[in-house]
């Protein structure tokens, strides 16, 4: 691959990236993107949304609608579109690398399998052989019991396509079907009316293997590792997060293989966060989203380079370091209150605790279980750090305006 020509922002020599998606990961991707010259359009669902606040432009459109999204894409003309979200038309993405518009990270393909659970179960499982749990898909209630009859109880029933947990239910008895049902179709970033169904597997713990494509010393597109990265889940939803997660050699080599395998499978350039489930030295394969992952908002601390910056590298195709500098930690700063324009008190003693940081998202609204912020941390091992990003998160009070 040539090494890309990065021109002056907001001129006819610019290097145009078009972000779909601009949240509190897609805000950390614009300002690296920025950081080496790049002129960047952020879109989102909603205005002001943290990216569109940081970036050169700033656009509100429903990226489920392909016509919306096809014709925002034609009247950009970004040389790279970078999808942040699952709610994508992903029919559009095809078409804008059908017609050479743009060139969409990391493949349209990859986006199609990738926002929707049934394609990447079905690559990584029935293609591909990885382990994974049991699953099925269902379309309506009698379907969704068979399925959970078939993989046993407890399961986890999941709506194809959400994030960040929406919609998602542990059911351990035949009557909380209904309502794990219900959420699911609630909780589903577009309503496709279908659902995965999986079996639980008997893990120790989950980890987040942060796989990075990006162009090599050899000139070609290679696979590098950032450090396993362990996170504490809440109602689906990580609450804390730390690098790097004490494993044996096997089980990293096997999670490695695997992440290389699926990211491999679906090609292209960029951060790939691939989820993994551990057991001594077993693991299996649960999903990969093929961007920056919330978990590893830990690594604006504990690496060389976040996974933003290394995103950014990576879809420019310049050179990257996953290198760790130090054990590191997350943790989420909720809303705790359902306003809009709020404000933060207590961050100058969050910022008291030793080695760390915040992010103050700027989202504009508000709700009780919103991420607002994070505190990351770093220390001597990743139980400091825990107990440090943990500490800087209790201090940050939310506040109506």
């Amino acid at each position: 691959m040539v090494s890309p020509r990065i021109g002056t922002p907001l001129t006819p020599g610019a290097l145009r990236v078009m972000l779909l998606g601009a949240g509190e990961l897609g805000k950390e991707v614009v300002v690296a993107l920025q950081r080496l010259g790049v002129e960047v359009i952020a879109v989102d669902r909603y205005p002001n949304a943290p990216g569109h606040q940081v970036a050169h432009r700033a656009h509100t459109v429903d990226m489920s609608d392909p016509q919306a999204l096809l014709a925002l894409v034609e009247a950009e003309r970004p040389h790279l579109v970078v999808p942040e979200i699952e709610a994508i038309a992903t029919d559009a993405l095809a078409i804008v690398e059908e017609r050479g518009l743009a060139e969409v990270i990391p493949t349209a393909r990859a986006t199609r399998l990738t926002m929707n659970r049934e394609g990447i179960r079905r690559l990584a499982a029935e293609e591909l052989g990885l382990p994974t749990s049991p699953y099925r898909f269902a379309e309506s209630l009698d379907e969704v019991r068979a399925a959970a009859a078939e993989v046993g109880f407890p399961c986890v029933i999941k709506p194809v396509m959400s994030s960040s947990g929406k919609g998602q239910s542990t059911v351990r008895t035949p009557d909380e079907i209904a309502a794990a049902w219900d959420y699911a179709l609630a909780g589903g970033r577009v309503d496709l009316g279908r659902v995965i169904v999986e079996g639980f597997v008997d893990f120790e713990y989950e980890i987040t293997q942060l796989t990075v494509r990006a162009v090599g010393p050899s000139g070609e597109v290679e696979t590098f590792f950032c450090e396993p990265i362990g996170h504490l889940q809440r109602a689906g939803d990580y609450v804390e997060s730390w690098q790097p997660q004490p494993m044996s050699e096997r089980a990293l080599a096997r999670s490695r293989e695997i992440a290389a395998t699926v990211t491999g499978a679906l090609g292209g350039r960029g951060v790939f966060g691939v989820e993994l489930f551990v057991a001594g030295d077993d693991v299996f394969f649960s999903e990969v989203s093929p961007r920056p992952h919330d978990t590893g908002l830990v690594t604006l601390r504990s690496q060389r380079f976040s996974e933003f910056e290394l995103h950014a590298r990576a879809i420019l195709g310049l050179p990257v370091d996953t290198a760790l500098l130090a054990p590191g930690a997350s943790a989420v700063i909720y809303g705790g209150i359902d306003a809009a324009g709020i404000a933060f008190e207590g961050v100058a003693d969050a910022l008291s605790v030793p080695e760390t940081d915040l992010r103050l998202f700027g989202k504009p609204e508000s709700f009780v279980r919103r991420r607002m912020g994070v505190a990351v941390s770093t220390g001597p091992d990743i139980e400091t750090a825990r107990a440090r990003a943990v500490e800087a998160a209790s201090r940050v009070r939310p506040v109506a305006p």
